[in-house]
């Protein structure tokens, strides 16, 4: 499965600069709203260290990471719920992704004109977030006129989702998230047709200024502050994208050359790329066949059919049972053949849950041929 995480904030925020330093792919970034309209696509590879363990003890000829798209979406202004800024077509945008990196601007610069004219990152994320909730109220709304309407023929199903649209309805107004509104898996299932925007999980990224990276930065206290006084579980995480882009441009022995002369352990990238990762709840496995050892990506508590059918649809409907050791496991004993003679390799059934980590064969009946 292709994950796709969308980059969203107000114009000037730094979008476009992340963009290019998570996928290198050279988005225009300029100091004017709007550069970006049509929306860039990046795919970028997830930071692994198990599976470079894995090829270093596998050998195989091919190592293939697991790998995530990001998008890079046009700013957003006060009033894009009503078509603000070529709003409608922005929040389109959004809705075609399973993620939101939220980019906010924590960096002055007199050159670099800001939207609000003041730098005030907690605003700017309540000004995004707002226009979000309006557009999913105007969803969500049209939803309930019609569930209304075909709950006076008698279909109890109509009568149930009515009443779930008024709670979803009501928490939207006073300005929660569908996400917490919504905290159970079954009232999110019955909604999932409705695309909302605040269902998304929500990664927040500081975009801060180069001095800031050592001493740390007043606007990301208050983002973090921010955070923890609404109760919100998401993660906040500071970087300097225009540095970052720039280090993007050198070779990996002149950025971690260059990181060390600032006192910086490592790039920043990894952790939103994984931040991103995680907040989806997704999960990793492994698979090593022939000449290749490869990742892949599945939703936690993933049956294991469905996970093998993320490979191949045939190795879905023809599912057998999954071949099974933990990464732990095969690690510490050096070798699938040594994993095999002391029993750890388990079979597993239809019901098998997939965990993150597990290295997995599985056997499948091949479709016949007419």
């Amino acid at each position: 499965m292709m994950v796709r995480v969308g980059i969203v904030g107000l114009p000037n925020a730094g979008k476009s600069s992340l963009f290019n330093a998570l996928t290198r792919a050279g988005a225009e970034v300029a100091n004017y709203p709007f550069t970006t309209i049509d929306p860039n696509v990046g795919v970028v590879v997830v930071p692994d260290e198990r599976l470079q363990r894995l090829g270093d003890l596998i050998k195989p000829e091919k190592l293939t990471p697991t790998a995530m798209e990001f998008v890079d979406i046009a700013g957003l202004v006060k009033g894009a719920s009503r078509g603000e800024g070529l709003g409608n077509r922005f929040l389109g945008h959004i809705r075609e992704v399973d993620a939101v990196c939220h980019v906010v601007r924590c960096f002055p610069d007199p050159e670099v004109s800001h939207v609000a004219g003041t730098l005030d990152p907690v605003s700017d994320i309540e000004v995004i977030e707002l226009e979000l909730i309006l557009a999913d109220l105007e969803t969500v709304e049209k939803r309930l006129e019609k569930s209304v309407r075909m709950q006076k023929g008698g279909n109890v199903r109509y009568k149930e989702e009515a009443l779930r649209l008024e709670r979803l309805k009501e928490g939207l107004q006073e300005g929660k998230p569908a996400r917490e509104v919504f905290t159970e898996d079954e009232d999110r299932m019955a909604v999932r047709d409705l695309f909302l925007l605040t269902m998304k999980p929500v990664v927040y990224v500081a975009n801060i200024g180069e001095g800031d990276l050592e001493s740390g930065s007043e606007q990301v206290h208050e983002i973090e502050e921010w955070i923890r006084s609404i109760g919100r579980d998401a993660p906040c995480i500071s970087i300097s994208a225009k540095l970052e882009s720039e280090l993007a441009e050198l070779d990996p022995v002149e950025a971690s050359e260059f990181l060390e002369e600032l006192g910086i352990e490592s790039s920043a990238l990894a952790r939103i790329i994984l931040a991103s990762y995680e907040a989806l709840d997704l999960i990793t496995f492994y698979t090593t066949k022939g000449d290749e050892t490869r990742a892949w990506t599945v939703n936690q508590n993933t049956p294991a059919p469905q996970a093998a059918g993320v490979i191949h649809s045939d190795m879905e409907h023809g599912f057998i049972k999954a071949e099974v050791i933990d990464y732990e496991s095969l690690i510490k004993v050096g070798s699938l053949a040594g994993a095999r003679e002391k029993g750890l390799v388990r079979q597993e059934g239809r019901d098998y849950l997939v965990k993150d980590g597990d290295v997995i064969l599985f056997r499948f009946s091949e479709p016949s041929k007419k």
